[in-house]
Protein backbone atom coordinates (compact mmCIF):
# COMPACT_ATOMS: atom_id res chain seq x y z
CA UNK A 1 0.00 0.00 0.00
CA UNK A 2 1.44 3.25 -1.00
CA UNK A 3 0.85 6.45 1.20
CA UNK A 4 -1.06 8.07 -1.42
CA UNK A 5 -3.51 5.83 -0.36
CA UNK A 6 -3.59 6.50 2.94
CA UNK A 7 -6.15 8.69 4.57
CA UNK A 8 -4.17 10.90 7.19
CA UNK A 9 -6.01 14.19 8.25
CA UNK A 10 -9.95 15.02 9.25
CA UNK A 11 -9.67 17.58 5.31
CA UNK A 12 -9.12 14.23 3.52
CA UNK A 13 -12.04 12.43 5.26
CA UNK A 14 -14.62 14.94 4.19
CA UNK A 15 -12.91 15.04 1.00
CA UNK A 16 -13.68 11.52 0.35
CA UNK A 17 -17.03 10.79 2.48
CA UNK A 18 -18.46 14.14 2.11
CA UNK A 19 -20.88 16.42 4.51
CA UNK A 20 -22.79 14.10 7.05
CA UNK A 21 -26.31 13.24 6.73
CA UNK A 22 -28.29 16.63 8.85
CA UNK A 23 -30.58 13.80 10.54
CA UNK A 24 -27.25 12.32 11.91
CA UNK A 25 -26.30 15.35 13.49
CA UNK A 26 -29.90 16.84 14.45
CA UNK A 27 -30.89 13.88 16.19
CA UNK A 28 -28.02 13.82 18.85
CA UNK A 29 -28.77 15.46 22.73
CA UNK A 30 -27.35 15.95 25.41
CA UNK A 31 -29.72 14.10 27.35
CA UNK A 32 -31.63 10.94 27.97
CA UNK A 33 -35.18 11.63 26.28
CA UNK A 34 -38.48 9.51 27.21
CA UNK A 35 -37.94 7.69 23.86
CA UNK A 36 -34.07 6.62 24.79
CA UNK A 37 -35.02 5.61 27.80
CA UNK A 38 -38.06 3.20 26.63
CA UNK A 39 -35.25 1.82 24.82
CA UNK A 40 -32.55 1.43 27.34
CA UNK A 41 -35.20 -0.62 29.23
CA UNK A 42 -36.19 -2.73 26.76
CA UNK A 43 -32.62 -4.05 25.73
CA UNK A 44 -31.66 -7.18 26.98
CA UNK A 45 -28.07 -6.12 25.28
CA UNK A 46 -25.38 -3.40 25.61
CA UNK A 47 -21.51 -3.19 24.64
CA UNK A 48 -19.40 -0.85 26.63
CA UNK A 49 -16.35 0.49 25.37
CA UNK A 50 -13.64 2.17 27.88
CA UNK A 51 -9.76 3.46 27.60
CA UNK A 52 -7.17 3.23 29.82
CA UNK A 53 -3.38 2.74 29.90
CA UNK A 54 -2.82 -0.81 28.94
CA UNK A 55 -5.44 -0.07 25.83
CA UNK A 56 -8.83 -0.22 24.82
CA UNK A 57 -11.73 -2.60 25.65
CA UNK A 58 -15.01 -3.68 24.47
CA UNK A 59 -17.18 -5.49 26.74
CA UNK A 60 -20.64 -7.24 26.36
CA UNK A 61 -23.44 -7.10 29.41
CA UNK A 62 -26.72 -8.43 29.39
CA UNK A 63 -29.56 -9.62 31.28
CA UNK A 64 -33.84 -10.08 31.07
CA UNK A 65 -34.97 -6.30 29.85
CA UNK A 66 -35.15 -4.11 32.50
CA UNK A 67 -31.78 -5.25 34.01
CA UNK A 68 -30.85 -1.50 32.95
CA UNK A 69 -32.01 1.35 34.29
CA UNK A 70 -32.54 5.26 33.34
CA UNK A 71 -31.96 7.20 37.21
CA UNK A 72 -32.95 10.51 35.90
CA UNK A 73 -32.13 12.38 32.21
CA UNK A 74 -28.67 12.35 32.64
CA UNK A 75 -27.72 8.94 34.42
CA UNK A 76 -28.00 5.31 33.14
CA UNK A 77 -27.49 2.27 35.84
CA UNK A 78 -25.42 -1.05 34.93
CA UNK A 79 -25.23 -3.37 36.94
CA UNK A 80 -21.87 -5.55 36.90
CA UNK A 81 -22.07 -9.07 37.97
CA UNK A 82 -18.97 -11.43 38.61
CA UNK A 83 -17.94 -13.25 35.67
CA UNK A 84 -14.51 -14.31 34.81
CA UNK A 85 -12.42 -11.61 37.03
CA UNK A 86 -10.79 -9.75 34.36
CA UNK A 87 -12.62 -6.51 34.89
CA UNK A 88 -10.67 -4.74 31.88
CA UNK A 89 -13.60 -2.50 31.33
CA UNK A 90 -13.40 -1.55 35.53
CA UNK A 91 -9.91 -1.43 35.22
CA UNK A 92 -10.06 1.42 32.66
CA UNK A 93 -12.71 3.45 33.68
CA UNK A 94 -10.59 4.05 37.21
CA UNK A 95 -7.92 5.43 35.07
CA UNK A 96 -10.65 7.18 32.60
CA UNK A 97 -14.17 6.92 32.99
CA UNK A 98 -14.69 8.22 29.58
CA UNK A 99 -17.25 5.28 28.62
CA UNK A 100 -19.03 4.85 25.40
CA UNK A 101 -22.72 2.67 25.47
CA UNK A 102 -24.15 0.51 22.76
CA UNK A 103 -27.47 -0.51 23.42
CA UNK A 104 -29.31 -3.22 21.26
CA UNK A 105 -32.76 -4.80 21.20
CA UNK A 106 -32.83 -8.43 19.43
CA UNK A 107 -34.80 -7.73 16.26
CA UNK A 108 -34.96 -4.13 16.07
CA UNK A 109 -33.26 -2.83 13.02
CA UNK A 110 -32.20 0.29 15.42
CA UNK A 111 -29.42 1.06 17.73
CA UNK A 112 -28.64 3.45 20.56
CA UNK A 113 -25.84 5.22 21.50
CA UNK A 114 -24.73 6.99 24.59
CA UNK A 115 -21.37 8.67 25.45
CA UNK A 116 -20.19 9.78 28.93
CA UNK A 117 -18.28 9.29 31.97
CA UNK A 118 -18.93 6.51 34.58
CA UNK A 119 -18.41 5.84 38.25
CA UNK A 120 -18.46 2.00 39.65
CA UNK A 121 -20.43 2.46 43.31
CA UNK A 122 -20.56 -0.42 45.64
CA UNK A 123 -23.45 1.07 47.92
CA UNK A 124 -25.03 -1.85 48.96
CA UNK A 125 -28.74 -1.00 48.65
CA UNK A 126 -28.12 0.00 44.94
CA UNK A 127 -26.72 -3.00 44.29
CA UNK A 128 -29.36 -5.34 46.05
CA UNK A 129 -31.92 -3.54 44.22
CA UNK A 130 -30.43 -4.97 40.80
CA UNK A 131 -30.33 -8.84 42.69
CA UNK A 132 -30.93 -11.38 40.23
CA UNK A 133 -31.85 -14.89 41.02
CA UNK A 134 -31.03 -13.66 44.41
CA UNK A 135 -27.18 -12.33 43.89
CA UNK A 136 -26.31 -8.97 44.10
CA UNK A 137 -23.76 -7.79 41.43
CA UNK A 138 -20.43 -6.84 42.68
CA UNK A 139 -20.90 -3.43 41.75
CA UNK A 140 -23.06 -1.14 39.62
CA UNK A 141 -21.53 1.60 36.77
CA UNK A 142 -23.14 4.96 37.75
CA UNK A 143 -22.64 6.99 33.60
CA UNK A 144 -23.67 9.68 33.12
CA UNK A 145 -24.59 11.16 29.80
CA UNK A 146 -22.85 13.54 27.41
CA UNK A 147 -24.86 13.04 24.25
CA UNK A 148 -26.97 10.68 23.03
CA UNK A 149 -28.35 9.54 19.06
CA UNK A 150 -29.66 6.23 17.74
CA UNK A 151 -28.65 5.03 14.25
CA UNK A 152 -29.47 2.03 12.19
CA UNK A 153 -28.46 -1.55 12.63
CA UNK A 154 -26.56 -3.30 9.33
CA UNK A 155 -29.95 -5.32 9.66
CA UNK A 156 -32.42 -6.51 12.19
CA UNK A 157 -30.45 -9.08 14.54
CA UNK A 158 -30.78 -11.99 16.37
CA UNK A 159 -28.20 -14.27 17.59
CA UNK A 160 -27.20 -17.75 15.71
CA UNK A 161 -26.84 -21.04 17.91
CA UNK A 162 -26.29 -24.72 17.59
CA UNK A 163 -29.00 -26.92 18.17
CA UNK A 164 -32.59 -26.92 17.19
CA UNK A 165 -33.78 -26.13 20.92
CA UNK A 166 -31.22 -23.67 21.07
CA UNK A 167 -32.10 -21.70 18.09
CA UNK A 168 -35.90 -21.57 18.54
CA UNK A 169 -35.95 -20.26 22.47
CA UNK A 170 -33.36 -17.58 21.13
CA UNK A 171 -35.57 -16.94 18.26
CA UNK A 172 -38.78 -16.46 20.61
CA UNK A 173 -36.59 -14.10 23.06
CA UNK A 174 -35.85 -12.17 20.10
CA UNK A 175 -39.37 -11.70 18.88
CA UNK A 176 -40.64 -11.13 21.93
CA UNK A 177 -37.98 -8.43 22.60
CA UNK A 178 -38.41 -7.01 19.59
CA UNK A 179 -42.32 -6.91 19.76
CA UNK A 180 -41.78 -5.21 23.60
CA UNK A 181 -39.92 -2.69 21.89
CA UNK A 182 -42.23 -1.62 19.42
CA UNK A 183 -44.81 -1.49 21.60
CA UNK A 184 -43.59 1.15 23.77
CA UNK A 185 -42.17 2.93 21.00
CA UNK A 186 -45.36 2.88 19.12
CA UNK A 187 -46.88 6.21 21.13
CA UNK A 188 -43.43 8.29 21.32
CA UNK A 189 -41.12 9.68 18.60
CA UNK A 190 -37.28 9.76 18.28
CA UNK A 191 -35.90 13.38 19.42
CA UNK A 192 -34.56 15.82 17.08
CA UNK A 193 -32.25 18.99 18.29
CA UNK A 194 -33.33 22.32 17.41
CA UNK A 195 -30.03 23.99 18.44
CA UNK A 196 -26.95 23.31 16.69
CA UNK A 197 -25.33 19.93 17.14
CA UNK A 198 -23.39 18.48 19.95
CA UNK A 199 -19.96 18.46 18.14
CA UNK A 200 -19.16 19.84 14.75
CA UNK A 201 -19.66 17.84 11.22
CA UNK A 202 -15.68 18.22 10.14
CA UNK A 203 -14.53 16.60 13.69
CA UNK A 204 -16.82 14.28 15.93
CA UNK A 205 -13.98 14.83 18.99
CA UNK A 206 -14.11 12.00 22.11
CA UNK A 207 -16.27 12.34 24.78
CA UNK A 208 -14.10 14.52 27.38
Amino acid sequence: MTAINRITTAAQLDALYGEPVARSLTKEIDYISASYRKFIEAAPFVILATSGPEGLDCSPRGDPPGFLRVRDPNTVLIPDRRGNNRIDTLRNLVADPRISLLFLIPGVGETLRINGRAEIVTDPELRESFALNGKAPVSVLVVTARAGFTSSAPRPWCGRASGTRIRKFRAARCRAAAKSWRKLSAATTMPRRTTAPIRSASRRRSTN
